[in-house]
């Protein structure tokens, strides 16, 4: 056998490997999504989606709960974003090529792999005791930042890294200060990656249990948050409470409760995927 040949074989097989492992995580996701929708839509109604819970969690619906998840997801949002995407920006345009700079990233990595759980007794520790938070929307949110920030300035830095270093030296070349050009020509390039990679961090976190399992969810609460002080309900604690700990429910009050969570979250997902394609579609370079 000649080397094409050989050549030629080994790239198919790859091909196939490869084309068969995205087809099984593609359909995986797809018969995921499908079951909790035949589960959960049935259970979907205004009432559902407007009202308390009541009967010992047995009735009623989840506004509380829905409105306790957008707002841990908004205050994340104010914590994570600004920083996150700050630190990509330094890491991709003004950190110096060296070893702290690895060992900088080699920490955002490690953060990455750290189990949710540890993220919630670190929260616990430090944000609801120490800092004297309690349980509420302010120390959750902060915890989930903590979560999403590995997400944030990962996807800042590969947006950043992907623009052709030509605009930046044009930019220079016209007499352009740096921090103007990275504001004017590189930012605006990246927003496509910088923004989906940021929602998909930001969705992570809306799904998040065991972090605001110490620090900002609540079993049962009718009130909606006044503050960023107030415990809240959140849909993922939700469905955990529902599954493990109310005897005798129904369960299309589970998989109703999920389908609103997993429906809303990769609704957001998908807006956020074609946004950028868009997005991208209008870049010339």
């Amino acid at each position: 056998m000649s080397r094409i040949k050989q050549a030629r074989m080994i790239q198919t097989i790859a091909v196939t490997v490869t084309g068969a492992a995205a087809l099984f995580v593609v359909s995986a996701a797809l018969f995921l999504l499908a079951y909790i929708a035949v589960r959960g839509a049935p259970a979907i109604s205004w009432e559902f989606l407007t009202d308390v819970p009541s009967g010992q969690m047995k009735e009623g619906g989840i506004l509380p709960a829905i409105v306790g998840t957008l707002a841990l997801t908004a205050a994340t949002a104010a914590f994570s974003l600004p920083i996150g995407v700050a630190a990509g920006i330094y890491l991709s345009e003004y950190a110096p090529r060296g070893k702290s700079t690895r060992v900088i990233r080699l920490a955002i990595s490690n953060m990455a792999g750290v189990p949710s759980i540890v993220y919630g007794l670190f929260g616990l520790a430090l944000f609801v005791i120490l800092l004297d938070f309690g349980k509420s929307i302010l120390a959750g949110a902060l915890t989930l930042a903590c979560l999403t920030l590995p997400v944030i300035i990962t996807a800042t830095e590969e947006a950043l890294r992907q623009i052709p270093s030509d605009l930046r030296q044009a930019s220079l070349a016209l007499g352009a200060t740096r921090w103007r050009t990275i504001y004017r020509i590189v930012l605006p390039a990246a927003a496509p990656g910088i923004v989906t990679g940021s929602i998909l961090g930001l969705s992570r976190a809306a799904g998040e249990t065991a972090p605001i399992l110490f620090t900002a969810a609540v079993y049962y609460k009718r009130q909606m948050p006044d503050s960023i002080f107030s415990d809240v309900m959140a849909l993922p604690y939700h469905i955990y409470i529902l599954a493990t700990q109310v005897t005798g429910r129904p369960d299309d009050i589970i998989w109703g409760t999920a389908f609103v969570l997993v429906g809303g979250v990769t609704a957001i997902s998908v807006a956020a995927a074609a946004w950028r394609s868009t997005q991208r579609r209008k870049v010339r370079w």
